[in-house]
């Protein structure tokens, strides 16, 4: 059986602060959450599943260079 991932309806979004890039992965409420943030711009992913999570949350990671993941 397939799980659904869901997403924002826009790709990033407008934070209002310049931070340093960094991926997210939480747990709530029975789903995984991961936030990718860059710059000014953030994009939030939900996730059934945690090992489909952190394998985004990897291949975000890769993507932008980065050396971790912060877990929260």
């Amino acid at each position: 059986m397939a799980h659904i991932q869901r997403e924002n309806d826009e790709e990033f979004e407008c934070s209002g602060t310049d931070v340093e890039p960094r991926i997210e992965v939480v747990e709530a409420c029975g789903e995984w959450f991961v936030r990718v943030i860059g710059g000014d711009q953030q994009d939030s992913r939900q996730f059934e599943l945690e090992s489909v999570a952190l394998a985004y949350a990897e291949g975000q990671r890769r993507r932008l260079k980065l050396a971790t993941i912060v877990r929260l």
